[in-house]
């Protein structure tokens, strides 16, 4: 059997769908000796899969249909006729914004939220229009959906008319080699060298997108609290700039804490699950998620975690993070105040964290996927 996979909206790995298809790759390596995987990748993006390259074939696509009306395009006509000459069996595209009308093989499709319907202003009107009508009706024709937590397929069957029994819900995984414990001191020396990082700190592991990802609320309850407590934490934003991203930084600059706020741009993978374990305290106060990967792994590294229960986070974390209201700055202000001055509370929530994180696992994520394949 032939699967070739769409990978052109990873956004150079520089989001959390960026990061689902990598994870996946990976994890799907170790069923290529069952069918013939081909990964379509953007010319740019080729060399992030050179791991897969000997196990998997790669289909470099033309960089001119990188811009997202373009890219749309291309999987609306282009990739069909590429699907016809490679005669593939089964076409995933990992992604709403993406999938395909029409193609000459099975599609499936992953949705990891509908985030849409839920944050006004997260995108532009073209782009929303795009999500909540024109998507809808794509969603339809997709042979099987993939929803990466129940909190999803509730959505696709309330926003889209496709019940939850026809969908399959797949958790999204991490990879327990790399997220673990690990040296902590290390982690804390590596930080001070890499990012000049010496003081105790609350870090967010987010693309910096407005107002989404709640930036500039936490950043209102990091100022409470540092006018509470006068202590010398610092708060961490590690992602890339996205949409909205001008009025975060508006943000840092105006605040009387400037200096104790840093933001470190897009953390490679490579040095990410360091940067989780030197943190003293995990903070994810999304308004909304599809999945929410970062507090899990987090968790997975030893670290406790601050979170909203927004849309996904509910059953992602579970009792093991430290809730906030997402909309209320003087909630957000007290968890911060309480994981600073509470080593019990900490202590209590890394515990109940690792045991939380061992819950995701991207080779069970892989199989279960493997089986959507085959139906």
């Amino acid at each position: 059997m032939n699967v070739a996979i769409s990978t052109s909206v990873m956004q150079r790995g520089k989001s959390g769908v960026g990061q689902y298809i990598l994870a996946l790759t990976r994890a799907l390596l170790t069923h290529a000796d069952e069918v013939n995987f081909h990964l379509l990748a953007l010319e740019e993006d080729v060399p992030l899969f050179d791991f897969a390259r000997d196990k998997m074939r790669i289909v470099p696509v033309a960089e001119k249909w990188r811009p997202a009306v373009k890219n749309i395009l291309w999987h609306q006509t282009v990739l069909p006729r590429l699907i016809a000459d490679h005669q593939i069996d089964v076409l995933h595209v990992p992604s709403y914004r993406r999938m395909v009308r029409r193609a000459p093989c099975r599609l499936v499709s992953t949705i990891h939220d509908l985030a849409p319907f839920h944050v006004r202003g997260k995108y532009d009107l073209a782009r929303m229009f795009y999500g909540r009508v024109v998507v809808k009706r794509l969603a339809k024709k997709q042979d099987q959906v993939i929803a990466v937590s129940t909190n999803t397929a509730r959505d696709v069957q309330r926003f889209f008319g496709i019940r939850m029994e026809e969908q399959q819900v797949i958790l999204n995984g991490i990879d327990h080699s790399r997220f673990h414990p690990g040296d902590a001191a290390g982690a804390l020396a590596y930080a001070g060298e890499r990012w000049g990082l010496t003081k105790p700190f609350f870090l967010y592991v987010s693309r910096l997108e407005h107002p989404a990802k709640n930036h500039v609320r936490l950043i209102e309850a990091f100022e409470r609290f540092k006018m509470r407590t006068g202590g010398d934490w610092q708060l961490v934003l590690a992602g890339s700039d996205w949409h909205g991203a001008e009025h975060i930084h508006a943000a840092v600059k105006a605040s009387p804490y400037a200096g104790d706020i840093r933001t470190l741009g897009f953390v490679e993978d490579t040095v990410l699950p360091d940067l989780y374990r030197a943190a003293s305290c995990m903070v994810y106060p999304s308004l909304f998620e599809g999945f929410g990967l970062p507090p899990v792994e987090a968790m997975a590294c030893g670290t406790p975690v601050i979170s909203s229960i927004a849309g996904s986070l509910d059953e992602v974390v579970g009792n093991a993070a430290q809730i906030v209201n997402p909309e209320d700055v003087l909630d957000i202000a007290e968890a911060l105040q309480l994981l600073a001055t509470s080593q019990e509370r900490r202590a209590h929530l890394v515990r109940s964290g690792l045991e939380n994180a061992r819950r995701f696992d991207w080779a069970k994520n892989a199989e279960q996927v493997m089986a959507a394949y085959l139906k």
